[in-house]
């Protein structure tokens, strides 16, 4: 996809907004690191924030991978921190925050534009939102909510699911009818109950790119899938309705070099800047935290991404304590359900 030109010039001049006085502080010769997971969103990133951020700043964004929270616990632990800021999911906050790995996140020197308010944590920031929803075959019958996707008796089709528990027992959970304002604190019970009931018409998948194949290749009529993988894929129609939203957030490990600290609030500032977010999404389908982006999204691809307001508004978030509290229990339910198989 061609690099949208006018959009780069609406991100690099909305950066002015921060003014020089707030970059004066940071030595202009550092390299800010970023440990993240790479791949296309960082791709886009670099063209739209990273190298705006440098014509602005002087400071040369370089991205490291792998992130995470086991490298970032690593670092932490010896002492040695390179990069101010690790990617990390949402359960992964949690944990480390249980374990005392970070710094509360400077809002007042971020100065943020409008996000959505799930996007600021005390101990993170949601960069990138993306969801978990169901797709289908386009010549295969429309099912309407999770009920109907996991009726294999009136909506008959091989499911390809995913082989990881939090991404597919809520999933499960509302195939049972728990309603989506009561599905924390998860039910697992009725999770597995339909795990059970649908195991012969189930392919699991691990890696990705697997969902949209299956569906493609006709080897699976219905998927759940993360929308990035399967949205505008030709043959495969998607629905939001009752997905789980979600993001990929920023983090920053006690101990980060301080002069990297007051770049990489500058950095996060960018992020929030609604131009540079409509630049990314020229890219890659995982919009950023404005309520203000629908206007500049892609107006022919509005229905593929996350926080266009009319698929937001009929998703869920997950709820991450839950999940950290009770990780022990699941885990030991999953291994013994796969054993079963």
């Amino acid at each position: 996809m061609k690099h949208n030109f006018l959009l780069a010039s609406m991100a690099l001049a909305a950066t002015a907004a921060l003014g020089i006085s707030n970059a004066s502080a940071v030595d202009p010769s550092k390299t800010l690191l970023i440990n993240d997971a790479g791949g296309q969103w960082v791709e886009a990133v670099a063209k739209c924030i990273d190298e705006p951020f440098f014509q602005k700043t002087g400071i040369k964004v370089t991205h490291e991978v792998p992130g995470g929270i086991a490298k970032l616990l690593a670092m932490v632990e010896s002492g040695k921190i390179t990069g101010a800021l690790f990617d990390g999911e949402t359960g992964e906050i949690e944990q480390a925050k249980a374990k005392g790995l970070l710094k509360k996140i400077d809002w007042a020197k971020i100065n943020p534009e409008p996000m959505f308010d799930e996007a600021k944590q005390e101990y993170a920031m949601g960069t990138s939102f993306y969801s978990t929803i169901m797709a289908w075959r386009s010549d295969a019958k429309a099912p309407g909510n999770f009920v109907e996707f996991f009726d294999t008796v009136n909506f008959p089709g091989k499911r390809a699911l995913p082989n990881y528990p939090g991404f597919i027992l809520p999933f499960a959970a509302l195939g049972d009818g728990v309603p989506v304002d009561q599905l924390f604190p998860l039910d697992l019970d009725r999770a597995f109950k339909t795990l059970d009931r649908i195991k012969d018409d189930t392919i699991w998948w691990e890696a990705g790119a697997q969902a949209p194949q299956l569906l493609q290749d006709n080897e699976a009529q219905y998927a759940i899938s993360w929308s990035g993988r399967v949205a505008g894929k030709e043959g495969v129609t998607i629905s939001f309705n009752q997905g789980m939203l979600d993001m990929s957030w920023f983090m920053m490990p006690k101990g980060a070099d301080p002069a990297e600290m007051e770049a990489a609030w500058l950095w996060l500032h960018e992020h929030t800047v609604k131009a540079n977010q409509a630049c990314v999404a020229q890219y890659i389908s995982y919009p950023g935290p404005s309520p203000e982006l629908d206007p500049l999204l892609p107006q022919d691809r509005l229905g593929e991404f996350p926080t266009y307001s009319e698929n937001k508004k009929v998703q869920w978030l997950t709820d991450a304590k839950w999940w950290f509290d009770n990780v022990d229990t699941v885990q030991k339910r999953w291994e013994e359900y796969k054993l079963q198989q």
